[in-house]
């Protein structure tokens, strides 16, 4: 098991590669991951692992796999989005043309055509 992410899913192979496919369409539109969000010591690619695994993200593309086309995605947690995972969200909601809504500590999010209604204010 690899210390940036949780193989114990039994889809998450899967999971994994649909991530890195998502992956590939979001760096082709302009993404790169934002690393100084992990506080961790230790190498910049490491943090890029990471970031790129955090819980909504493979949230988001498990329901992607296991929801119908066009039918909105809801994912909640007990922490804050962190700003790569917001930014990230944003561009996915384009790409999947998908409603994302996701509900963290702080309040809702409803990520459509590449924007939050937050307005980026979280």
């Amino acid at each position: 098991m690899s210390l940036w992410r949780d193989e114990t899913h039994p889809q998450a192979e899967e999971i994994f590669q649909r991530w890195e496919k998502l992956l590939q369409e979001m760096r082709l539109k302009g993404y790169e991951p934002n690393t100084l969000v992990v506080l961790l010591d230790m190498e910049e690619n490491e943090k890029e692992k990471v970031v790129n695994h955090h819980s909504e993200k493979l949230a988001l593309v498990f329901g992607l796999m296991k929801t119908p086309t066009r039918t909105p995605i809801r994912i909640m947690k007990n922490l804050r989005v962190c700003e790569d995972c917001h930014a990230a969200l944003k561009l996915i909601s384009g790409i999947v043309d998908r409603e994302i809504i996701v509900r963290d500590r702080n309040r809702f999010h409803c990520f459509k055509d590449g924007s939050c209604s937050c307005k980026d204010y979280w």
